[in-house]
């Protein structure tokens, strides 16, 4: 054998070798895609179902979400209502209050003064004098 023929050889049984190496790795690579196709379809299967059930649980969370606002708009009316209420019931009350009050003091005042008691103690010593 010359040595052009063995290199021919050698060549030959090279690509003989790199052939079957492919067609292992085609085989192999094969059989991995059937593997990531079923595992694929079953993710879907599994998968479908619960994106609707998250769907639901969204629309669902929605509608409450829209029920508390509501609820929230009511309850800040109420509190704006109570608001005005109380400070119109402030404005209406408080000068009578302090008038009664102030005529009562000066009545008691008054009533120690005939009966002859003690100076007033609540008040300080300089209006005590200037009561007198």
């Amino acid at each position: 054998m010359s040595s052009g023929e063995t290199a021919v050889l050698v060549a030959s049984v090279a690509c003989a070798l790199a052939v079957v190496g492919l067609l292992v790795a085609v085989v192999s690579l094969r059989r991995e895609v059937a593997r990531i196709s079923t595992l694929a379809d079953e993710l879907k299967r599994q998968t479908v179902p619960l994106v609707a059930d998250a769907h639901r649980v969204v629309d669902q969370a929605a509608t409450e979400m829209e029920r508390v606002g509501a609820v929230l708009d009511t309850t800040e009316s109420v509190h704006a209502t109570v608001d005005s209420a109380s400070k119109l019931a402030y404005r209406a009350f408080a000068n009578p209050v302090v008038k009664v009050l102030a005529v009562r003091a000066g009545a008691a005042s008054g009533m120690r003064r005939l009966a002859g008691g003690a100076p007033d103690d609540r008040l300080p010593a300089a209006q005590q004098d200037r009561s007198r």
